[in-house]
């Protein structure tokens, strides 16, 4: 098995649009040729768009693109500049009349993060598509990440910066990547080791552990939202059930996740180029995941927040 970058799943365009200065942004995979789709949510707080339309029984069978945005549910008007960017390039499931592109989005909420007034627009959504075709896509505080935040439970001075992160492995044909927008409200872990949360002292500190003392689970803009990206082949209940299974890597990096408090949201998209064992995608799909979550944090940089390059000056080569 060998890392790869994302962008080495050849089918797929990856892009980010981001207002650094106002703390928010999008992220757009792009499928022109469509992609096999799926859907797991398990949060409590959803902000989606066209999960119904990916179930399993359900007519459509592709979808052309996939946003990752923030700006809470204000940020689904970017899927419009999306659907705009395919219907110039005659993109979409030919209806008779226009052809319609099949754009699903999650988002996640920044709104208290700089400016809550700016938020992921149409203008931004087309933007981030044109970025996907240079293929601009980075980790780090960029696109959905630009405002995202974990660790909220202490209040949002204890918070800590986050972000966007990949992670993409390759055995034989078969590749299998992940992108993921990490807002959670939990403590992000590498293993048992906390490295993205509420802090005190310079110290991270366990979500979980306030929990049973007794501090509530309140809202404060949470959700963690991405994909699993594959050259495999799948039927759309594959690809439902692979998502499914992907949250396991949510699980193993976040404490608590899928919290009534929380969106989180996995989609696939599958190109369909290669024929391979379920079971085996399925535990790279969660493998991934997992890896994705922790680049997301350790790429993140920030200017009002912590981050984790704060608590770990030493490091020269953050994955």
């Amino acid at each position: 098995m060998n890392r790869i970058g994302i962008n080495e799943i050849q089918e797929f365009f990856l892009g980010n649009k981001e207002d650094k200065n106002k703390g928010t942004g999008c992220s757009v995979i792009l499928s022109e040729e469509g992609a096999t789709p799926g859907v797991a949510v398990r949060g409590g707080a959803p902000g989606t768009r066209e999960t119904d339309l990916i179930r399993s029984e359900e007519m459509i069978e592709k979808i052309h693109a996939l946003l990752l945005s923030g700006g809470s549910a204000f940020g689904l008007d970017a899927a419009s500049g999306v659907m705009a960017y395919l219907e110039e390039r005659d993109i979409g499931f030919d209806t008779g009349f226009a052809k319609v592109p099949i754009v699903p989005a999650a988002v996640l909420f920044d709104l208290g993060y700089k400016d809550p007034n700016r938020r992921p627009d149409k203008n931004m959504g087309y933007e981030a598509c044109l970025n996907a075709r240079d293929r601009n896509y980075r980790d780090g505080s960029y696109g959905a990440g630009a405002g995202a935040t974990v660790g909220k439970i202490l209040g949002p001075d204890s918070a800590m910066k986050s972000g966007i992160g990949s992670y993409a492995v390759q055995i034989g044909n078969l590749k299998v990547g992940a992108v993921v927008a990490v807002n959670a409200f939990g403590t992000i872990y590498e293993g048992e080791k906390p490295i993205a949360g509420p802090h005190r002292d310079s110290q991270i500190l366990s979500t979980e552990e306030f929990m049973i003392q007794g501090m509530e689970a309140a809202f404060k803009g949470n959700t963690t939202i991405g994909c699993i990206l594959t050259n495999a082949v799948l039927t759309k209940s594959q690809a439902n059930k692979l998502a499914s299974m992907s949250h396991d890597g949510y699980a193993r990096a976040i404490r608590p996740v899928h919290t009534m408090v929380d969106g989180d949201t996995i989609f696939v998209m599958a190109s369909g180029r290669e024929q391979t064992d379920f079971n085996l995608l399925g535990t790279l799909a969660s493998m991934v995941m997992e890896k994705a979550i922790h680049v997301a944090v350790k790429n993140a940089t920030c200017d009002t927040l912590k981050a984790y390059r704060d608590f770990n000056q030493q490091i020269s080569d953050v994955e």
